[in-house]
């Protein structure tokens, strides 16, 4: 597991203008945060290996690729179970995301298809795992927040930047 950092003022423009101009070189980059052009490379490079730069894959939409028909699903397991049942959920492509989770429940998935007879197919596959006991349901409407990292990331107190005054704003 990646180590913890702590992000200064120009971690946090680096990321916002990563995440508003995805496709944006280390020059463009540099001009938009109003830092050197080797400090966007090392601090690139020191976010990615620290992991707060999971990727550099596309953020894909899969309602815009058909599958609207979206739903929550919580499972309650057989005790020590949770290998099986992750390799279960692997097994279908439905299911997009899953997490071991405190509570009542054991495992929170998310899960989309393109029709409700879809949706209901994917909910009775889940079912079949021999290691779930109970699960329960819940439709996606609609987004009323899209997944989003940066205010989180900037409601810290980040340290002040070391920039050259030149560069500050």
């Amino acid at each position: 597991m990646p180590t913890a950092i702590t992000l200064d003022a120009v971690d946090i423009a680096l990321l916002t203008a990563l995440t508003e101009h995805p496709r944006a070189g280390d020059l463009e980059l540099s001009r938009q945060t109003r830092v050197a052009r080797a400090t966007v490379q090392s601090r690139l490079r020191r976010l990615t290996e620290a992991g707060v730069i999971a990727d550099w894959s596309p953020t894909l939409d899969v309602v815009a690729a058909g599958f609207e028909v979206q739903a929550y699903v919580t499972l309650e397991i057989a005790q020590g179970a949770l290998d099986d049942v992750a390799a279960d959920l692997a097994e279908l492509p439905e299911v997009i995301e899953a997490y071991v989770t405190t509570g009542t429940h054991d495992v929170l998935c998310r899960v989309a298809t393109r029709s409700h007879l879809e949706l209901q197919a994917a909910l009775v596959a889940i079912d079949r795992s021999s290691s779930v006991v109970r699960s329960t349901s819940v439709m996606v409407l609609s987004v009323l927040i899209a997944p989003r990292m940066l205010p989180l990331l900037a409601s810290g107190d980040p340290s002040p930047s070391h920039r050259a005054p030149a560069y500050r704003r």
